[in-house]
């Protein structure tokens, strides 16, 4: 698939007060890709804000698939100038309607106390595995079986260009990656559909059907988006042809830079 770059995509166009205008490629299982769209959200949420003020987490729904075709528009609420936060709303539309609803929060950088919990667990490097990219965007190096299992799935993931140090495009850049691997670590958990796991790409489309239904993300830090990030996901619960991923993100020397949680649906096509 021959992409935008990433920078094209987060080149949102200004379409009165607050409101932005995307396009995307097409992909391809079809229609738009969810990590775009939360991206290219942020993206939008992040131009209304002062460059201080980074993204500290967000919360998305997806309503709708979204079209390649048509254009996307970003239409954003200021619901809150504080002194240390500020929050917006974003909705996403297109001629079918409404196809994301997000909140953003972005905080003023503090110089406080800094402690990691949590630990990257041993896995395979980055350049000891081939890479897996359905996407000419980015690099993705799948972890082997042995570092996955039932219920788990991680790879290790970069954008193929230099955007630089800006916090928000990087912090949008780990917004687009983060939505590849969570419907892939439902698949593990499965106990009819595991064998599928490796065509959640979008080869298994015409057996299974997918969907992402909701997304969140707290960014810890705010890495580069051209250098090696551990995507590390696992399965929590599987109801209601619903399953929950969640996942960690870290740099290549082990610091925790994001947590991840998203809602899949999964079913058999029949």
């Amino acid at each position: 698939m021959t992409s935008p770059t990433f920078a094209e995509m987060m080149a949102l166009e200004p379409h009165g007060p607050d409101t932005f205008v995307g396009t995307g490629p097409r992909y391809p299982w079809g229609g738009l890709y969810g990590g775009q769209i939360v991206a290219q959200g942020l993206r939008a949420a992040g131009l209304t804000v002062e460059a201080t003020y980074p993204p500290h987490s967000l919360h998305a729904y997806f309503i709708r698939p979204g079209d390649h075709d048509e254009p996307i528009r970003f239409e954003v609420d200021r619901d809150r100038n504080g002194r240390s936060f500020c929050t917006r709303r974003v909705v996403a539309r297109q001629s079918v309607g409404v196809i994301l609803n997000m909140a953003c929060s972005f905080q003023l950088l503090e110089d406080t106390v800094d402690v990691q919990a949590s630990t990257m667990r041993t896995v395979t490097g980055p350049d000891d595995i081939d890479d897996d990219s359905w996407s000419d965007l980015f690099d993705r190096h799948d972890l082997p079986t042995g570092d996955t299992g039932a219920g788990r799935s991680g790879a290790w993931l970069r954008l193929r260009e230099d955007l630089g140090d800006d916090p928000l495009v990087s912090a949008c850049a780990l917004a687009y990656l983060s939505d590849d691997m969570p419907t892939e670590a439902v698949f593990a958990l499965h106990p009819d559909l595991s064998h599928l796991r490796d065509l959640a790409d979008g080869s298994a489309h015409g057996r299974v059907i997918t969907a992402s239904l909701d997304h969140a993300i707290w960014f810890h830090q705010h890495p580069r988006a051209d250098a090696w990030q551990l995507h590390d996901f696992h399965c929590e619960r599987l109801i209601g042809s619903r399953g929950l991923a969640r996942g960690s993100i870290f740099t290549d020397d082990g610091t925790h830079v994001a947590d991840v949680d998203q809602q899949v649906l999964l079913r058999l096509r029949t």
